[in-house]
């Protein structure tokens, strides 16, 4: 298995409502590995770049207003099958839609106020850590406890 990296926005409505704390509970209780986490305010230009996708559409300038009325904090991750980890415990998208368990399904109720965001793909993961990290701001160490988070076969031995 080859392990992934991974980034989480932990959206503005997460820091208003003090939940920083719990979410990132809920990675590294999973075994997942911060390598890159800082608070930083959102605007116009990596806004536009990170969300182009959805450009043109209706609720564009809305979404982006929601991400600049806050600071966020961005975390990079790292983990065997990091991206479908993070993925399961975020939950579905839409609040009212994410199963109760989820960061989503126990926090949010909304489709734009939905507390994080979390990359989709591999290409997207990676894109998205170099958007938001210098090289120097990632870090690469050891987690003590590597070996009971993941199986003999999984780590390749």
């Amino acid at each position: 298995m080859k392990e992934q990296r991974t980034l989480i926005i932990i959206k503005p409505d997460a820091l208003q409502r003090n939940l920083l704390g719990e979410i990132i509970t809920r990675f590294e209780r999973k075994g997942l590995k911060i390598i890159g986490l800082k608070m930083i305010q959102l605007e116009d230009a990596l806004l536009d770049e990170h969300y182009c996708h959805h450009k043109g559409k209706p609720f564009f300038e809305s979404l982006k207003n929601f991400m600049k009325s806050a600071p966020v904090v961005v975390m990079a991750l790292s983990g065997l099958n990091a991206i479908s980890a993070v993925r399961l415990i975020a939950g579905a998208t839409k609040g009212y839609e994410a199963d109760a368990g989820t960061i989503r399904g126990d926090f949010s109720i909304s489709g734009q106020a939905n507390i994080v965001h979390a990359s989709d793909s591999p290409e997207n993961a990676e894109n998205e850590i170099r958007r938001f990290f210098k090289d120097n701001e990632l870090f690469n160490y050891n987690r003590a406890d590597f070996d009971f988070v993941y199986g003999e076969e999984e780590r390749g031995e």
